[in-house]
């Protein structure tokens, strides 16, 4: 998932949002949005978990607004992923290689549809986007899929888009604790600091590997590592 950059319109500019399935390159989401903000992402995200399904996993960016940085990478929208069960990867910093197949779609998006192109609105903007998505996905040869298009190797998700999110449950084992405000919880008589996008919910603790070491959980995901024996 990325944005490609923001192009100019008659009237402000637009943000393509992109979404490829990495197996077959199918393009799940190709979205003209006025901003790049969580809300509108979550909405182009919530269409297409509806129409092909939840994957298991989602690769993106560090950039807004699905990446903090590379040492905190948990935002409101990522902490929503998870609670759909969607694992986060996130490419190295400064290394646009890892969206590799990404970068190369939005190189032919901006050959085939941005450069001949100044969009009224972006009505105008996803109406062009949709009709070259589709001829894209059903019918354009793609030199890494034996010139076949993307459609002969994509398959739709089995996992359903739930409309309401399942509750957060943990084990009766877990030492489960509230997220403050802050993205901190206490534990063992210390502060222990997760993410601020975490803030409202509840973690769950599990020793780890290790003596003296837990991991921290949210739903089914591992999200940090705390150490009792590390004085810092």
């Amino acid at each position: 998932m990325d944005f490609k950059g923001h192009v100019a319109m008659r009237d402000g500019r637009c943000h393509p949002l992109t979404v490829l399935d990495d197996h077959s390159r199918y393009a799940l989401c190709l979205r003209a949005c006025l901003n790049e903000q969580t809300a509108t992402v979550q909405a182009a995200l919530t269409d297409s978990f509806r129409r092909y399904g939840l994957p298991w996993r989602m690769t993106m960016d560090n950039g807004s607004p699905w990446g903090d940085d590379g040492v905190n990478p948990y935002t409101s929208l990522t902490v929503w992923l998870l609670r759909l069960d969607i694992k986060i990867s996130h490419s190295r910093p400064y290394h646009p290689q890892t969206q590799g197949k990404d970068e190369r779609f939005h190189r032919t998006l901006k050959a085939e549809v941005l450069a001949h192109e100044i969009f009224a609105d972006p009505y105008a903007a996803q109406h062009h986007f949709d009709a070259w998505r589709d001829c894209y996905n059903l019918g354009r040869p793609h030199q890494a899929l034996e010139l076949q298009p993307p459609i002969s190797r994509y398959q739709p998700s089995t996992r359903l888009f739930p409309e309401s999110l399942p509750p957060i449950e943990y084990s009766p084992d877990d030492q489960v604790r509230k997220v403050q405000n802050k993205g901190e919880f206490s534990f063992q008589g210390r502060t222990w600091k997760v993410s601020k996008a975490f803030h409202g919910y509840p973690v769950g603790l599990r020793p780890g590997s290790q003596d003296g070491c837990f991991d921290v959980y949210f739903c089914q995901h591992k999200i940090a590592l705390i150490n009792l024996n590390d004085p810092q």
